[in-house]
């Protein structure tokens, strides 16, 4: 598989992922961009260590690490999501203003 193809489709899911991150209103669908932009990332991590690196797993190893903590971000988002709906019965992030009480 050629790098190129590897590096459009990840630079496709990244530009996806900021779009619905900048425009988004609900924060359910701004975790799901956001974890978007992490898998583009992991993608050419990935993709550069078995390009560059074909004996050593150096990129292999550090997705697996930022698999796990996108695991946990997401976790712990939708916690805090819930929590805030079961508050404010709304999970627009422009009626999520928890800094005014």
């Amino acid at each position: 598989m050629m790098i190129e193809y590897v590096l459009a489709l990840s630079a496709y899911l990244f530009s996806i992922g900021i779009y619905g991150l900048i425009t988004s209103r609900n924060l359910v669908k701004a975790l799901m961009c956001l974890e978007l932009i992490l898998n583009a990332v992991n993608l050419n991590f990935v993709t550069f260590s078995d390009f560059f690196d074909n004996r050593q797993l150096k990129g292999n190893i550090f997705s697996i690490f930022l698999i796990a903590t996108a695991a946990a971000e997401a976790a712990i988002g939708l916690a805090i999501l819930s929590s805030i709906y079961r508050n404010r019965k709304s999970i627009r992030i422009n009626q999520s203003n928890l800094l005014n009480k």
